[in-house]
């Protein structure tokens, strides 16, 4: 075979059993039957509606002031003869307790001077009665003048205003003697004390500052938003400390000594006024007893004293709702409306109202049945009964739950 044959018939021999080849392939090749795909379905989170008893909450802060605070001051001049061991910062006191003595001394002969005063008086008194007396049947017999008894009863007059002024003089001496003590108003504790024995002290001059610890205070700032939840003493209204009904209970909470400690009281009044910058309502919770004076060692040490300066939460107690639902935040939609899903996974729009909105949760009172569901995963695109699939928001899925890798719309919060 020549060359030319040869380099003509290669070619043709390749291209042929190529041609062999993929016939062969096309006639072996497996048979594939073309399947139908079902669209997949929106996946969302739905949460199971129970009403229940629910009471509202409003939260503040606020430091501890005493309910009455005040300067003692005392009402007469003098050395200080004696000063009382609880008149020292942090000293107690009981109600009627001396705390401060003044030298009696000058006080005592003041005293005694206008008890000389009133004696003298009355002799005069004494005097001039019987000369009136005695100046009156004169003239009744004409035996005496119409000048002279007018001078009788002229000096009579006299000797009765001085009594009377004497009389004054000696209660003021028996007062001022008595100031020479001073005792205090309450019970109470010493903020801060500046007199000693020896030291002459002022009438009117401040030597201590004390304040009662029979109960305490908390000035609490509410905003005026939540003044719906709770029932307080507002404006106008008489407070429980004017005879009115009592006020909501308030819990104070505060960490002390490395523990956190619960004390409880009511709110008794409302400040006068709203403060126009920051739109607050100031309330005043009260706390009876605050230093448990007369609990045991051991219930002391169980609960401390809710000592004036100590920064505390407090939780007052608000309305009560005899059903309601809580949601969390998203189930709510701007539109002020919830979804709900029906027994056909379908779901609807609903009209709720809503009682409370807060940072993660919305408190819904009327518009929903107990069993029903609602969608609690955020909703981009959705209309009304549109099918879903559902998956429990608590953990507990149902027919139609999300496979492993599975996402529910909006990536939604459980």
């Amino acid at each position: 075979m020549t060359d030319r044959m040869r380099k003509t018939l290669l070619p043709l021999a390749v291209l042929a059993f190529a041609m062999i080849g993929v016939a062969i392939f096309v006639t072996t090749r497996p048979t594939t039957e073309p399947a139908t795909r079902t669209p997949r379905l929106p996946l969302v989170r739905i949460q199971g509606v129970e009403p229940k008893p629910l009471d509202f909450f409003v939260r503040a802060h606020g430091t501890v002031v005493p309910r009455r605070e005040g300067d003692l001051v005392p009402q007469v001049s003098g050395p200080v003869a004696w000063v009382s061991p609880a008149l020292a910062s942090g000293g107690f006191f009981e109600a009627g307790e001396a705390l401060v003595r003044i030298d009696r001394a000058d006080y005592e002969v003041a005293l005694e001077s206008a008890r000389a005063a009133v004696a003298r008086a009355e002799s005069e008194v004494h005097h001039a009665s019987k000369e009136l007396k005695r100046q009156k049947r004169l003239a009744a017999r004409s035996a005496a003048s119409q000048s002279v008894f007018d001078d009788a009863q002229n000096a009579d007059r006299v000797a009765s205003a001085s009594l009377r002024e004497a009389k004054a003089r000696l209660d003021q001496a028996t007062r001022d003697l008595d100031r020479t003590e001073l005792r205090a108003p309450y019970v109470g504790r010493v903020r801060s004390e500046n007199v000693a024995v020896g030291q002459f002290v002022t009438r009117g001059a401040a030597i201590g500052r004390i304040y009662s610890v029979d109960q305490a205070e908390v000035r609490l700032p509410i905003p005026d938003s939540e003044l719906g939840y709770v029932d307080l003493p507002l404006l106008g209204l008489r407070g429980a400390e004017e005879g009115g009904s009592p006020g909501p209970v308030v819990s104070l909470r505060a960490t002390f000594a490395g523990r956190e400690h619960e004390w409880i009281g009511r709110v008794v009044r409302t400040e006068g006024e709203i403060d126009p910058r920051s739109r607050m309502v100031h309330v005043i919770a009260r706390v009876d007893d605050p230093y448990a004076r007369d609990a045991t060692p051991e219930e002391r040490h169980a609960r401390p004293p809710l000592a004036v300066g100590l920064f505390v939460e407090a939780e007052i107690r608000g309305r009560h709702i005899p059903l309601a639902t809580v949601l969390p935040r998203v189930a709510l939609h701007r539109d002020g409306r919830v979804w709900v899903v029906d027994g056909e996974n379908r779901i609807h729009p609903r009209e709720v109202e809503v009682l409370r909105i807060e940072a993660d949760q919305i408190v819904v009172g009327k518009g929903l049945a107990r069993g029903e569901r609602v969608v609690v995963s955020p909703l981009a695109a959705v209309i009304d009964g549109m099918s879903v699939r559902v998956v429990d928001a608590s953990g507990g899925g149902h027919a139609g739950a999300p496979e492993p890798d599975e996402r529910p719309v909006g990536g939604g919060r459980s």
